[in-house]
């Protein structure tokens, strides 16, 4: 194949091609090195722990961690940056002369500040199951067994959907912390099924 050829296929490439996903199904997502299975952890505030409490948290991650051989952890910052926004309200602020236009930005800026301070903790983390040559009968067993287990261990947790894995795609590779419902296809919601 020439270098126009290879070229011209690439640009045909689906964007789950491109970042290496075969498919997103209902609880997993397909890649060519393993199917990926997703279990959210929502965290605990350990500032308001005293340190046996701690001390027993990190216990209960080490025997989860030693119970799960083919376990993988992921830490999201899933919080918008407002950093730009606020750098370009500081230079307005400067180059504005009313008065009152300036106190609205200092208000906005200082909402901005609000609002980051109140995201700052909104952080996702998860426990991430690479499955390889499972057998489909096998599957559901065992992940529910890896979800009790999590469970038993203090955690409280569930296995991500397919809407999940879709909004942790859109944090991850372009930091998309506001989209409500993740298309399959660009354009899906405009389609009207039936009307041909």
């Amino acid at each position: 194949m020439g270098r126009k050829q290879r070229k011209k296929e690439k640009q045909k490439e689906s964007t789950r091609e491109l970042i290496g996903i075969d498919e997103i199904t209902d609880y997993s997502l397909k890649t060519p090195y393993g199917e990926l299975v997703y279990f959210k952890i929502h965290p605990t505030n350990i500032s308001v722990l005293s340190d046996e409490s701690i001390t027993a948290r990190i216990y209960a991650l080490m025997t989860v961690l030693k119970g799960i051989v083919e376990i993988e952890m992921l830490c999201l910052n899933s919080k918008e940056n407002f950093e730009d926004n606020k750098q370009y309200l500081k230079r307005r602020i400067e180059m504005e002369q009313n008065p009152a236009i300036r106190n609205l930005l200092k208000q906005d800026s200082t909402n901005l500040d609000r609002m980051q301070v109140q995201m700052a903790t909104a952080r996702e983390f998860l426990i991430i199951i690479r499955l390889k040559d499972e057998k489909e009968s096998n599957i559901f067993p065992y992940l529910s067994r890896i979800e009790k287990n999590l469970k038993d261990q203090g955690f409280a947790t569930r296995r991500a959907d397919n809407q999940d894995i879709k909004r942790l795609l859109g944090v991850y590779y372009e930091q998309n912390v506001t989209t409500e419902k993740y298309e399959d296809y660009d354009g899906e919601r405009w389609i009207v099924l039936g009307d041909m």
